[in-house]
């Protein structure tokens, strides 16, 4: 009978683990002791950016613990055992109205991690996919269908830290209402081509200010809201924040004491955490996740690049655009 007792340990997902367990291992009355302490067995969830990244090692995870995985992305989500894939342009309203016609009325847990660097895109595409968007879903869809007891959770940045110092520049933008009211002030905050690596800053900031200005709203109908903010993460958009801080090494130097980048699993984690029963009583919270990166600047033994305000128009001009590249090179 000792036999039975033993496990063998391999890269398996924790639902092949317990299958081996209940077929050759434990006894029918020990297998069901084994306590699902994350619940989402069975539970809707919703992931946007869940082709690659976070989102892809969140909606894996997912699968993993029992979900019906709902996958929102541009590209195809080719990820085993989600129960459906709907494409989507979270920079455009009609696809997001479009793809929510596709998704269950009841949406239990709701993963918002899809995002842009600024790099590639625009000024206003970079802040809509990652501001407006969030805002615009929440407020039109998972008010209605997020019911008691489910929960949101958001993927913003560190990036987005020092929100609560510089809500003067972006509050007409926060507090906008509807997705025109929105885009019309993000209009009026800066050009098109306005220096992307301040339109990624501002748009975490503007989410990191929604959560912590909204969550209480939710809470009075039992429904939690948290937001993680990520350090600098080896996915797929690496050398575009890599540009964004002059190089690789700079990069690096985000990551805290860790002395290499995050892995996206080691974002995935904490976050499916925070909508998990794990996390049952936490609610409007902000979870950095940066080995040590933020305590390192509030304890002043690292300087803070990004405690500076970035929305005045005067940043988007080329020569005050290439002196701020300069100050970010320098580390």
């Amino acid at each position: 009978m000792f036999f039975r007792y033993y496990v063998f340990f391999f890269k398996a997902t924790p639902n092949t683990i317990v299958f081996l367990l209940s077929k050759n291992f434990l006894p029918r009355k020990e297998l069901n002791t084994l306590k699902d302490y994350f619940g989402y067995k069975d539970l809707t969830c919703v992931v946007t950016g869940a082709a690659s990244g976070m989102g892809k090692a969140a909606t894996e995870m997912l699968v993993d613990l029992g979900a019906k995985v709902y996958a929102l992305d541009m590209n195809e989500a080719n990820i085993p055992g989600i129960a459906g894939f709907v494409k989507v342009n979270l920079s455009d309203k009609a696809s997001i109205d479009a793809a929510f016609e596709k998704l269950p009325e009841r949406i239990d847990k709701f993963f918002g991690i899809a995002g842009l660097s600024g790099v590639k895109t625009d000024y206003w595409t970079t802040v809509t996919v990652n501001f407006i968007a969030n805002k615009y879903m929440t407020e039109t869809y998972l008010t209605k269908r997020v019911p008691s007891g489910g929960s949101i959770a958001f993927i913003t940045s560190t990036g987005g830290l020092n929100w609560e110092k510089y809500q003067w520049e972006y509050k007409k933008l926060l507090n906008a209402n509807g997705w025109e009211g929105m885009v019309s002030e993000l209009h009026k905050l800066a050009p098109q081509d306005g220096y992307g690596a301040f339109a990624y800053i501002i748009s975490k900031r503007c989410m990191n200010a929604y959560v912590a200005r909204n969550f209480s709203r939710f809470a009075e109908k039992n429904i939690r809201m948290n937001f993680l903010m990520p350090a600098s993460t080896n996915t797929g958009m690496k050398a575009e924040f890599s540009k964004l801080v002059g190089s690789d090494a700079n990069l690096i130097k985000q990551a805290g004491l860790a002395g290499r980048l995050a892995e996206s699993k080691e974002m995935a984690e904490p976050l499916v955490f925070l909508n998990s029963d794990m996390a049952s009583y936490i609610t409007g919270y902000g979870m950095i996740v940066d080995y040590g990166d933020t305590t390192l600047k509030v304890i002043k033994e690292k300087k803070d690049l990004q405690n500076l305000p970035v929305g005045f128009k005067i940043y988007h001009t080329k020569l005050v655009k290439k002196l701020i590249q300069a100050y970010i090179d320098k580390g």
